[in-house]
């Protein structure tokens, strides 16, 4: 069962989590001998996403408060499916959230020696044997929970045949498949887990480190606890679904005899609309649903990135959803507030009509330019001001004007006045249309002595306009983003496929937008708050001098419909 946390609980716990509880009172204790050394040991495999920044603010946020270090460390024993590409793009990622790996940056590959080493440590002492079954055949042999396992026929070699046959498989003498070296445990344990679990397989496949030196490559379950182990990780700290991997991790650490690096686990982030799993994101990214891993739909580091999240934002969702014992659903509008209250604070207002209809100001001089002062953020008073072109002939927001209205439409229509931002006050005149009936152009008189700052004329607008100067607007592109998915729990959809869920509407790209002149200079990953419209930044993919794209990063408020 899962609890579900949204943005009306966004209240941060002041009580110290598990964790922090466990960490404080080992350095009371003299644990480790005061020191604090975490690791993030991410598989090169494809892009990190939303999941991963929570542990990485866990393994890196804990050390950092109580004065230690973070390993950070390529778990890269699955040759065919990681790259060097992947092993950039997450060393990007985690400096982007502004976290140093002071331990050092090491890769499970590094230790294959050594590794190589404890396994036949493990075979000499009886703990290690060949098992020169299939895959199928040892799944079958495992048994259920409840109904103990059958040992395999190879069990009871003797450490010197299973020495030598290791050794062959190591030199590559031995076709992929043909055999695995299996650690010998106990076939009738309640853990599934230590039923002989395979430490070793054969694998002819190039690495991206070590070429083509090795042909046998250890497990996961095998090489993580030894890898702590190797480093002196005083605090191994993994999400909750390796819960039932301790017992195993803890076997190999105290049979080998090796330094006693401790596992402790915390609840997964678990995002609604979307999906956590790099294998399945991958498929999107395979199938053409998205635009590649950094698409700002997906729920990736370098996704949300491009589409405007910042690392502060993140940090503060992280931190807002805590680190707890339990598994929990996170909504996903928690994440979209953490990015608002950021931005809101931080993003310089600028003006933008993305459906424009030309605003003549009938009474206005023509060929006449006036700049007029508008603060950048009301929220940041070292913000300052910039000034903006006024003139007879602007934009406006189709959507604005309306031909018939009633009382509490407060925005243009026959008979209405409206303040333009920063500008005047003006009054309804007439309105164009074309020959399917649209409107194409609102003409209006100002109020001379109307203007923002110095008003004195005493008229009354309840409406505020945003508006661009047409002579000095930049054109723009504009790419309105919305979820991924239209299911909450897209994988949870008993014979379905998640892809059937993937949203159609969750990208609209507009084009003939028109900007302040301001924005042609937009800085890459700089937010801006387009006036009464949403927060934007320049896509750092497609965007270009002479063609401008801005991504939506999220809306002013939260207007999901689904």
């Amino acid at each position: 069962m899962s609890n579900h946390l949204n943005a009306e609980d966004a209240t941060p716990e002041k009580s110290l989590n598990f964790i922090e509880q466990k960490l404080e009172a080992d350095l009371a204790a003299g644990k480790h001998g005061g020191r604090i050394l975490t690791r993030f040991p991410p598989e090169p495999n494809g892009y990190l996403h939303i999941g991963h920044a929570k542990a990485i603010c866990v393994s890196f946020g804990l050390a950092e408060k109580y004065g230690g270090k973070t390993n950070l460390r390529f778990d890269d024993t699955n040759p065919e499916k990681e790259s060097v590409e992947y092993v950039d793009a997450i060393r990007r990622d985690v400096s982007w959230l502004g976290f140093e790996w002071k331990g050092g940056e090491f890769y499970t590959s590094d230790y294959f020696d050594r590794l190589y080493e404890l396994a036949l440590q493990l075979i000499d002492d009886g703990h290690a044997y060949v098992d020169n079954q299939s895959p199928d055949e040892i799944a079958a042999q495992k048994g259920a929970p409840g109904r103990a396992g059958t040992a395999s026929p190879f069990r009871n070699r003797t450490p010197e045949e299973n020495r030598r046959l290791f050794e062959e498989m190591k030199g590559g003498e031995c076709e992929e498949g043909s055999r695995v070296l299996r650690a010998k445990i106990d076939m009738a344990h309640d853990n599934m887990l230590l039923r002989d679990p395979v430490i070793y397989r054969i694998k002819f496949v190039e690495h991206h480190r070590t070429g083509k030196d090795w042909v046998i490559y250890p497990m996961y379950d095998f090489a993580h606890g030894q890898s702590d182990s190797i480093e002196q990780i005083t605090h191994s700290l993994c999400s909750l679904e390796f819960e039932n991997h301790r017992p195993l991790y803890n076997w190999f650490i105290s049979t080998l005899g090796i330094y006693p690096s401790e596992q402790t686990e915390f609840a997964r982030l678990n995002l609604n609309y979307t999906i956590m799993s790099k294998r399945k994101l991958l498929r999107l990214v395979e199938d053409g649903a998205v635009d590649g891993w950094d698409d700002p739909r997906m729920p990736t580091i370098s996704g949300l990135r491009r589409r405007g999240y910042t690392p502060q934002a993140i940090r503060e969702f992280a931190e807002r959803v805590g680190v707890a014992k339990r598994n929990n659903v996170i909504d996903y509008s928690l994440l979209e507030w953490a990015l608002r209250d950021d931005l809101n604070r931080r993003a310089p207002r600028v003006m933008a009509v993305l459906r424009p209809i030309k605003l003549t100001v009938l009474n206005y001089p023509e060929g006449e330019t006036e700049w007029l002062p508008t603060v950048n953020n009301p929220e940041d008073e070292e913000s300052g001001t910039r000034e903006i072109p006024f003139g007879r002939e602007l934009w406006m927001e189709a959507e604005d004007f309306k031909v018939e209205a009633n009382k509490k439409w407060f925005r243009l229509a026959p008979g209405k006045t409206v303040r333009l931002k920063s500008a005047f006050i003006v009054e309804y005149v007439d309105h164009v249309v074309d020959s399917q009936g649209e409107v194409t152009e609102v003409q209006v008189n100002y109020i001379p002595n109307s203007k923002s700052g110095q008003d004195v004329s005493g008229v009354k607008a309840k409406g505020t306009l945003h508006w661009v100067e047409a002579s000095h607007a930049v054109d723009a592109e504009v790419r309105l983003y919305d979820r991924l998915f239209m299911e909450a729990e897209p994988e949870s959809q008993e014979g379905r496929d998640y892809m059937e869920f993937v949203n159609p509407d969750s990208l609209e790209i507009v084009s003939g937008c028109k900007l302040e002149p301001s924005l042609a200079n937009a800085l890459e990953e700089t937010v801006y708050q387009f006036t009464r419209l949403g927060y934007f930044t320049t896509d750092s993919k497609y965007s270009k001098p002479e063609h401008l794209v801005f991504n939506r990063a999220v809306t002013l408020k939260d207007g999901w419909k689904g």
